[in-house]
């Protein structure tokens, strides 16, 4: 253990999270100050770590005066640096900490002891929102990750429709005159029961599996790791009334899906697939417009958030947008000068670029 700009850390196997109630206890408290992120979950963590995990993680435990303030689950990247755990289907990077501690500044206590020869660390996809982007410095390195969107539920969802664009309305009216002339019936189903989770992402695998991602290897499948990680998020948040799948059916058909995450006032789209066989009818779209006017009329949540890369589609449902962004830490001015060098040579970037 060491002391350190007043923290004293504990080096732990990432497993300790979950053997100790207190560090368990401490993730939520924390995740709860800063954001409140339902992916940031102790429990959604542990199901990260346990399907995507390499065996090599670590706990770092920063405590003040014995009260645990911070919490990094931390990976090896190479030899003397670090990374944030950061498996593509958690949004941001796996730590918390209390709202008023500043991130580089607990990032530059981390690479002075408790990680042992510490030369660079880097913390991943960082939200502005609740660790705001501060100057770079001679050992703190901040570089831009993705833009990403979101939706402020405001008004009345006529008023929000209305402040479409025209192309997108006249589509979403041309699709439904067209299902309805073809005797198509069309409805939004909601899941939200544990015992509803696993057969929703079963069947928003199915959908996916048949598409574009499936020659990419990157789709949900029942059998594989990603298929396993969505069940378990989803039924574990789901008992606490955090999960919920919204489907969009032509008849009996599933033809679009979202696996989404909710907290009061918040609804966070992880992943949304739909069935290419029937593009030409934008199922995806009027999955989407169901949703919102749904949302709308149940006015518990005010905000959606996608937390993933802005594309054209985006902009047609919101303006608002924001950029997520890396932070590296070097542990001497100078080694962020041989870094500058090196990726002026065209070198990969440090973090996550380099996992």
């Amino acid at each position: 253990m060491s002391t350190v700009s007043r923290l004293t850390w504990q080096n732990e196997p990432a497993s300790a999270l979950q053997r100790k109630p207190d560090l368990l206890a401490a993730w939520d408290r924390l995740n709860a100050e800063r954001g409140d992120l339902p992916f940031l979950s102790a429990s959604a963590v542990l199901s990260a770590l346990d399907v995507f995990g390499q065996g090599n993680e670590r706990l770092l435990v920063g405590r003040e005066g014995g009260r645990i303030v911070t919490l990094f689950l931390l990976r090896p990247l190479g030899r003397c640096s670090w990374v944030t755990f950061q498996p593509s289907q958690i949004p941001l990077g796996a730590w918390v900490a209390s709202a008023d501690r500043s991130l580089p500044e607990l990032a530059q206590s981390l690479t002075s002891g408790p990680l042992g020869l510490c030369l660079m660390l880097s913390i991943t996809r960082i939200d502005p929102l609740f660790s705001p982007r501060g100057d770079d410095s001679r050992c703190v390195l901040s570089s831009d990750y993705i833009d990403t969107g979101w939706i402020e539920l405001h008004g009345t969802f006529d008023e929000y429709w209305n402040a479409r664009g025209k192309n997108l309305r006249q589509n979403m009216r041309k699709q439904r005159n067209r299902l309805a002339a073809e005797g198509v019936a069309t409805r939004l189903r909601t899941l939200s029961d544990p015992s509803e989770m696993a057969g929703g992402v079963e069947r928003y695998g199915l959908i996916e599996s048949a598409g574009w991602k499936a020659a990419q290897g990157s789709a949900i499948h029942p059998e594989n790791a990603q298929g396993r990680f969505y069940r378990r998020l989803l039924e574990t948040a789901a008992e606490h009334g955090e999960a919920v799948i919204y489907e969009y059916l032509f008849g009996e058909r599933v033809v679009a899906s979202n696996l989404c995450l909710r907290r009061p006032g918040t609804l966070v789209i992880l992943k949304t697939t739909y069935d290419e066989s029937l593009s030409a009818y934008s199922p995806a779209f009027l999955l989407h417009q169901e949703v919102i006017a749904a949302l709308y009329a149940d006015q518990h949540i005010d905000r959606i958030e996608y937390y993933g890369r802005m594309v054209e589609w985006h902009t047609r449902w919101t303006g608002s947008r924001r950029t997520l962004y890396h932070l590296t830490v070097y542990r001497w001015p100078l080694i962020r000068k041989i870094a500058d060098w090196y990726r002026s040579q065209g070198a990969p970037k440090s973090g996550e670029n380099s996992q």
